[in-house]
């Protein structure tokens, strides 16, 4: 997916949401993602379409937000793993959301939380005002 160049707003959010996720990762002992400008490209239009999908479905749940993100992941190529290999394009969460481990529930949730509270909450504001 391309972002295009006047969807400011979806980009920022998706900046945004990388940031926090990264950082949810690091405070639970996990590795932090890399920089946006420094992600591969998979990993940014992952996150741009989880956050379009997300806006575009206010009302989605977060396990729905997480059935986008698998079916994202299968017609890109990657397929279950017992461990994550990105060069093969295996990944272990490749489940139904109620078989993800808390730490991956709750990851899914900040994602819908930080798109609702900027799309539903600042909606009305311009965007210099809500970056």
């Amino acid at each position: 997916m391309t972002t295009p160049p006047d969807d400011e707003q979806l980009l920022v959010t998706a900046r945004t949401v990388h940031a926090a996720l990264s950082a949810w990762c690091e405070a639970n002992g996990k590795d932090a993602y890399p920089l946006w400008s420094e992600a591969p490209e998979w990993m940014r239009t992952s996150t741009l379409e989880s956050v379009a999908f997300q806006r575009d479905n206010p009302d989605a749940s977060v396990s729905a937000q997480h059935d986008q993100w698998m079916e994202q992941k299968i017609g890109d190529g990657w397929r279950y793993g017992d461990s994550r290999d990105d060069d093969r394009r295996l990944h272990p969460m490749l489940v139904p959301y109620g078989d993800l481990p808390e730490f991956e529930q709750t990851k899914d949730a900040i994602l819908k939380a930080i798109v609702d509270a900027i799309y539903r909450t600042n909606a009305s504001a311009p965007l210099s005002a809500r970056i």
